[in-house]
C-alpha cells in the first residue's frame, strides 16, 4: 500500500499541458496509480508550495523542461474505490497549460518516457477521457 492510499481527505494534484506547435508532452507513468499508462505531466502539490510552483517544479522533476507563463485550465476530481467501496485514491486536479519554450524533453522521476504526440492523433496513448478534455481546453486557452 502506497502512502496516497485511504488518506482522510484529498491530495491536490497538477497537471501541465505543454504544446508544442501542434503537439502536447505526455508522460508514461512509473508510479501508481495507473502504472504504464500515458498522461500528462504532473504530480502531487507539497505543503507550502503554491499550485504554480508545484506545476514548474513537478514539470521539471518529470520531463527536465521548463515554460513561460502558465494558464490554468480546468480542475478534475478523480476518485478510486476499492472492492469494498472505500475510497482507495482521491485527487483533485490542477490543470495548467503552457507553450513550450525550448529544451530536450527526457524522463526524469516518476515517469518510465516521455513523447511529444501529435494532438490530432492521441488514439494510440489511449488517454483519460479528462485529458482528452484539458487538451483541448489548453489549445483554446494557447490559440492551437
Amino acid at each position: 500500500m502506497s502512502d496516497r492510499e485511504y488518506q482522510p481527505r484529498p491530495i491536490v494534484g497538477i497537471g501541465i499541458v505543454v504544446i508544442r506547435g501542434h503537439e502536447v508532452l505526455l508522460c508514461r507513468r512509473g508510479k501508481p496509480p495507473n502504472v504504464g499508462s500515458w498522461t500528462l505531466p504532473g504530480g502531487a502539490q507539497d505543503i507550502g508550495e503554491t499550485c504554480i510552483e508545484a506545476a514548474r517544479r513537478e514539470l521539471a522533476e518529470e520531463t527536465g523542461l521548463t515554460v513561460g507563463d502558465l494558464h490554468f485550465c480546468a480542475y478534475v476530481d478523480t476518485i478510486r474505490k476499492d472492492e469494498q467501496g472505500r475510497v482507495r485514491f482521491h485527487y483533485t486536479i490542477l490543470d495548467f497549460a503552457a507553450k513550450w519554450t525550448g529544451g530536450e524533453a527526457v524522463a526524469g522521476s516518476d515517469v518510465s518516457e516521455v513523447q511529444w504526440a501529435a494532438m490530432d492523433d492521441l488514439g494510440p496513448y489511449k488517454l483519460w477521457s479528462e485529458a482528452h478534455r484539458i487538451i483541448g481546453i489548453a489549445r483554446g486557452l494557447l490559440g492551437n
